[in-house]
């Protein structure tokens, strides 16, 4: 089949795909039906309802011409093609990563982690004749395709939970050259169910890999583009701990001598050096990890329930980030935490409880050394 040339305009409200020989479309746009053939595929930047959305549409196309339409906070996307397959992937987000101490970044939200939002979404233009049927495979597919490769991520749960929330998704073709002929026509529209479609001519498993690692690949070049990584504070934040809760937690304990605010600011560096330390992080990540395939029953062979004592590979992990800290003479400290679970320690969960104990207990060890 011959290449189709798209005409592509962006604008600072909108952005639009047109194909003068039309296209046939399967999309979640709020203006369209779902199954469309059309000349026009319209993104407009801002929040619209229905009439508003067509209305402001048909004033940026300036042209009598079918369309569907969205809208979007943002219209910022990139254009990756590959043969037959392009792919327009739009991105927005409302979180940045910032500078928290020299070793630390943390993700943070102008609009709070409730209202803000990351939205990765897709344009995705087949160059072939495809059938309402494949399209809606291509669809589910891509649908399917992005939650398990979000899934994998395995992001901090308040930024999974305002990833995707509004995000788009179109899928494109082209439509067999004799849909306009009378033949074709039924009630003033296009035959699309009975039409001539290449679906015989395509392998259809091939076409969906293709779109799925395309669309792989769309995802991690936006979450670079978007300068969007995580670390160890945006794991704590996830867990509900903030660094003033280990503050308090780790002078709940402190006997024999005033707690001062030296001692407090002394207690507060040392954490933040502490996480800036690869071993520890990685101790503390494997508890994590550890602990959400636990509550969440993905090992069969496990029940944490209630906290089983026999489960004793938490106390090693909390053990081992004490010592990394402060060596020996912190393990006996971690002790003392473990058991007390001061302030925030007590309301965590049975892996994550002796991690922080851990953290604690090291860095208060490491203080008072000092």
């Amino acid at each position: 089949m011959a290449e189709t040339e798209l005409n592509i305009t962006k604008k600072d409200n909108g952005f639009c795909i047109n194909n003068p020989e039309f296209f046939l479309t399967f999309s979640d746009f709020l203006v369209s039906d779902g199954i469309d053939i059309v000349e026009n595929i319209n993104i407009l930047k801002g929040n619209y309802d229905f009439e508003e959305l067509a209305e402001a549409t048909e004033d940026f196309n300036q042209l009598e011409a079918s369309y569907i339409s969205h809208c979007a906070n943002s219209i910022d996307y990139f254009h990756n093609k590959y043969g037959d397959l392009e792919l327009f992937t739009f991105m927005e987000s409302d979180v940045e990563i910032e500078k928290f101490t020299d070793n630390l970044d943390v993700a943070n939200s102008k609009k709070g982690f409730e209202d803000g939002e990351i939205n990765i979404s897709h344009i995705i233009y087949i160059n072939k004749t495809l059938s309402p049927k494949v399209l809606l495979k291509v669809y589910k597919n891509v649908i399917k395709t992005k939650a398990k490769f979000f899934q994998s991520l395995n992001l901090p749960i308040h930024i999974q939970n305002i990833l995707n929330n509004n995000d788009f998704l179109a899928i494109l073709a082209n439509v067999p050259e004799d849909s306009f002929e009378e033949e074709n026509i039924y009630e003033d529209s296009v035959d699309i169910v009975n039409n001539q479609y290449d679906d015989e001519n395509i392998s259809l498993e091939s076409l969906l890999t293709s779109v799925e690692e395309a669309v792989i690949i769309s995802c991690e070049d936006a979450l670079t583009k978007l300068e969007l990584s995580f670390g160890i504070l945006d794991y704590l934040v996830s867990e509900g701990i903030l660094i003033g809760d280990l503050v308090e937690a780790g002078l709940e304990l402190v006997e024999g001598v005033e707690v001062t605010d030296e001692i407090k600011t002394k207690l507060e560096k040392q954490i933040l050096k502490s996480l800036s330390d690869i071993n520890v992080i990685a101790l503390l990540m494997a508890a994590i990890r550890t602990e959400d395939d636990f509550t969440n029953n993905r090992i069969r062979e496990v029940d944490v329930s209630d906290d089983p004592a026999y489960l004793y590979s938490d106390e090693v992990l909390g053990l081992a980030i004490s010592n990394q800290i402060a060596g020996t003479k912190a393990t006996f400290n971690f002790k003392r935490y473990d058991e007390a679970k001061p302030g925030i320690i007590y309301g965590l969960g049975p892996m994550v409880d002796d991690i922080f104990a851990g953290l604690i207990a090291g860095c208060m060890s490491k203080i008072f050394e000092e």
